[in-house]
Parts: C-alpha cells; sequence; structure tokens
C-alpha cells in the first residue's frame, strides 16, 4: 500500500446502497450537456465554416450521420467509463490509473479533465456573451460581447468555487428552457423543410469532400463536430457510472441522455436551418436564426434565456476543474489555480479562439478520444472489470494516447496553425484518435508494455 500516492489510498469507493436511480442522475445529466445550445446550433455547420456544412449532401443524409455520430459516442466514448464507474465506484482520477499508471494518473486523465475545463468556460462565455449583446445590436467581438463574455468568466468561477449549492438547485430545471425553444423552432419549421435541395447549391459539396466523396464527407464532418463535442463528457461517464446500481443503469443512462437528445436537438436544428435557408450556400449557427423564424422580439427573448440556461454549466466547469486539480495537487489553493485557468479561458474569449467552436472540439477530440479508446482496450483485456491501479508510467497508455493525440490533431494544427496543406486526409480525426488509442493500447499490452498493478484493497468490483 506504501507503493499508491494518496489520492489513491484515499478514495472511497461510491457503495451499491448509495446510489440512485440512472434518470435523475446520469440520464438528466447527460440530457443538459447535449441540450447546450452550443451543441446543436452549429450541428448543421459543423462548425467549420464549410459552405452547406453538414446539410452539403441534403437532409436525409445528416440526419442519418447525426444519428450514427450518437450512438458512436454512447458506445465508443462513454459505455467503457460507465462501466467502470459503476463496478468500482471510483473516480475517474483513480480508475485512469489502470491506464496510465498511478505516477501518470497525476496528470491524466484527471488532471487534463480539469484543464480542459477552462476550454469549455471559455465557449461557455464567449456563446453566452454573443446571445446576451444580439439584442443590442452588438456582434461578434464587439467590446459589449467581449466584455460580457469576461464578466460571465469572473462570475462563473465565484458561483462555481462558493455558491453552487444555489446553483445546483436551479441547475436541473434549466434543460427546460431549450427544449421548449427547441419545439418552438420545430413547429415553426417543420412543414417547410422539404423544400431544401442542396443540388441548388452551387459547389456546396466542395469543401466537405473526403478521398473525393462528398457523401462519406459529410458523415466525417458531422461524427468529428459531435464527437469532438462529447469526448471529454465520454472520460466523465466513470463519475456519472459511479452512482448507478447496474450495468442496465449505465446503458440506459446514455442511452436516453446522450443519444435521445444528440438526435432530437440536432434533428430539429437541421430542420431548422434547412427551412430557413433552402438553397443558401450560407448555412449558419441556428441561434443566428431565431428572429427570422420566430419573429425580432421572442427571438430575442430566446437568446437572453439559452445564454441563462448556460450559466450553471459554467459554474460546473470551474468547479470540476478545481475538483481535478485538487486531486492531482493538493497543496494548490483552488482559488489560484483556478485564478490562472479563469485568465486564460479569458484570453481565449477576447482573442476570438473560443468562438472557434470545430477548432476547439477537434482538440478536445485530439485529447479525449485516445483516452476512451485506450481505457475501452484496457478494460476488454482485463476481461471486463477494472485492472487495478498500475505502478508507475504505464508505457501502453502513454504511448498509445501521445499517437493517438498526434492523429486527431494534426489536420488542425497542418492546416490552421502552420497554414499548410494536409499531406493526406485523416477521416474524422476524434474517431480516428479513438481507434488508434485503442489498437496500440492492445498492441502494446500485448507486448508486454504495462506496468505490474498494485495492490489495492477499496475496489468493489462486481
Amino acid at each position: 500500500m506504501a507503493q499508491l500516492p494518496n489520492y489513491v489510498t484515499s478514495a472511497t469507493p461510491n457503495p451499491k446502497e448509495a446510489r440512485s436511480g440512472w434518470l435523475t442522475t446520469t440520464a438528466a445529466t447527460y440530457a443538459g450537456v447535449m441540450l447546450w445550445f452550443v451543441f446543436w446550433q452549429d450541428v448543421p455547420t459543423g462548425g467549420q465554416g464549410i459552405a452547406g456544412g453538414t446539410l452539403s449532401c441534403g437532409l436525409p443524409l445528416a440526419i442519418g450521420s447525426l444519428i450514427l455520430a450518437a450512438f458512436l459516442c454512447h458506445f465508443l466514448y462513454y459505455l467503457a467509463p460507465g462501466m467502470l464507474g459503476m463496478k468500482t465506484g471510483l473516480p475517474l482520477a483513480v480508475v485512469g490509473t489502470s491506464t496510465y499508471g498511478v505516477t501518470g494518473g497525476y496528470l491524466m486523465p484527471g488532471l487534463l479533465m480539469g484543464l480542459l475545463q477552462f476550454g469549455w468556460l471559455s465557449v461557455n462565455a464567449f456563446f453566452a456573451g454573443l446571445l446576451l449583446a444580439a439584442p443590442f445590436g452588438q456582434g461578434m467581438m464587439s467590446p459589449l460581447h467581449l466584455g460580457i463574455g469576461t464578466v460571465w468568466a469572473l462570475i462563473a468561477m465565484f458561483m462555481g468555487l462558493k455558491g453552487i449549492q444555489y446553483v445546483g438547485k436551479v441547475a436541473s430545471f434549466m434543460p427546460i428552457i431549450p427544449i421548449a425553444i427547441l419545439v418552438l423552432l420545430l413547429v415553426k419549421t417543420l412543414g417547410t423543410a422539404g423544400s431544401f435541395d442542396a443540388s441548388k447549391i452551387p459547389n456546396v459539396t466542395e469543401g466537405v469532400k473526403l478521398y473525393g466523396n462528398a457523401q462519406l464527407g459529410v458523415v466525417s464532418l458531422m461524427c468529428a463536430y459531435v464527437i469532438g463535442f462529447f469526448a471529454t463528457a465520454g472520460a466523465a461517464g466513470v463519475g456519472f457510472g459511479s452512482g448507478n446500481k447496474n450495468g442496465t443503469a449505465v446503458q440506459l443512462g446514455g442511452l436516453v441522455g446522450v443519444v435521445l437528445p444528440t438526435i432530437v436537438s440536432g434533428i430539429i436544428a437541421l430542420i431548422v436551418v434547412a427551412s430557413v435557408q433552402k438553397t443558401s450556400p450560407d448555412v449558419v449557427p441556428v441561434t443566428g436564426l431565431l428572429g427570422a423564424v420566430l419573429g425580432d422580439q421572442i427571438g430575442k427573448i430566446c437568446m437572453f434565456l439559452l445564454a441563462i440556461a448556460a450559466f450553471p454549466s459554467a459554474c460546473f466547469c470551474t468547479l470540476i476543474a478545481a475538483d481535478c486539480i485538487k486531486t492531482s495537487f493538493p497543496k494548490i489553493n483552488p482559488w489560484v489555480s483556478c485564478g490562472v485557468g479563469v485568465a486564460a479561458a479569458i484570453a481565449l474569449v477576447i482573442t476570438g479562439y473560443a468562438g472557434q467552436a470545430g477548432d476547439v472540439f477537434t482538440v478536445i477530440g485530439a485529447s479525449f478520444g485516445p483516452i476512451c479508446g485506450a481505457m475501452a482496450a484496457d478494460y476488454i483485456l482485463s476481461g471486463f472489470k477494472w485492472a487495478g491501479p498500475r505502478a508507475g508510467f504505464n508505457p501502453a497508455g502513454w504511448l498509445s494516447w501521445l499517437v493517438g493525440f498526434i492523429v486527431g490533431g494534426a489536420t488542425l494544427v497542418v492546416t490552421k496553425f502552420l497554414g499548410q496543406a494536409m499531406p493526406f486526409e485523416i477521416p474524422c480525426p476524434p474517431l480516428s484518435a479513438f481507434i488508434v488509442g485503442f489498437v496500440l493500447y492492445i498492441v502494446f499490452a500485448k507486448a508486454g508494455m504495462q506496468t505490474r498493478v498494485l495492490d489495492f484493497k477499496q475496489r468493489i468490483d462486481v
């Protein structure tokens, strides 16, 4: 036991008798994530600014691609972490030591999860600020937009660290707002969506082609967007699973909380844009069409309500970041660590990087795609149970993550940061990163590149 660090030995499994139903915990929390307007507003665009976006080849293919992406999120990214959480009752930082080792566990996946929360906070603040500034005639990157985004992030930090109990009391009711707005949008647009004809949009498929095939490009774009958005939430399934009583609860929590709201919110977003845009190549975020669909005044009210509904998520980002950092580095004051992180989030807002949703999701998918892949592989190799904490840095985990991260982020780095043409195409980078992480972990594990499992008495394993 002396070989185990304190963050592992001090972890206490959540006992079976203390666990509650999946509907009000796992499903409700995930539904809140997938109903966040920042997700569904860009389902039609794919977050990449490509003319026509995911609607480039018509509405049916876009809907089919969305459904595929939703089930991939559930079965590949959520299910193994969720089952590991349910079987051990332990948090992600501890469960991850099987894949990355007890020394490596200080950094990944727990600390990385915490650091990426500040990225999510920046996205939340950027788009909430944009919605709150729009009714005053102020657009993206205006002083009012950036000012609101900055204040938003600062208040979220304070409430996340000091007033989360008050936020938590109202957070469970907030998904009602986007649900109501989505239903209203659907009622207003459902009758005219059938007139959308992608073939009338000139050259709309050129930017979306993959290996010269537009249909394959649409599938890749949609899956990359949805999976990139969901990747961190998938790994967080360890925490949600630790509150579930059995495997059926884990499955139902994902199907109802991940798959269903992803499909419903995404399809409505596609219908709204197809109905309004018809033959225009300028596919825009759904929130930019609220006024056109619902009328100017109601559209402004909906923008305000969607922004307010997003505030609890911003607070929870700060809280999760503080908890993850504290687990790895308990001596650091959370106000200091979160203050630095929020400053970085504000910098992303002010520079506009937080508004590039597709790029942000690519980075997240590249980071957590191989993590989810390696954890799934480790779970399978261990006989569908948690192997236990491994000594030091587990090479199989770290090497599979490194290669997967490179694969997942290569296109973004080469094209956006280096300004060069990618010499070859990587289909759906977040999914490719998952596959690489999964396959390489198995290869490295079979080659004997796993450190030994350390004794750990607290495990539950069922």
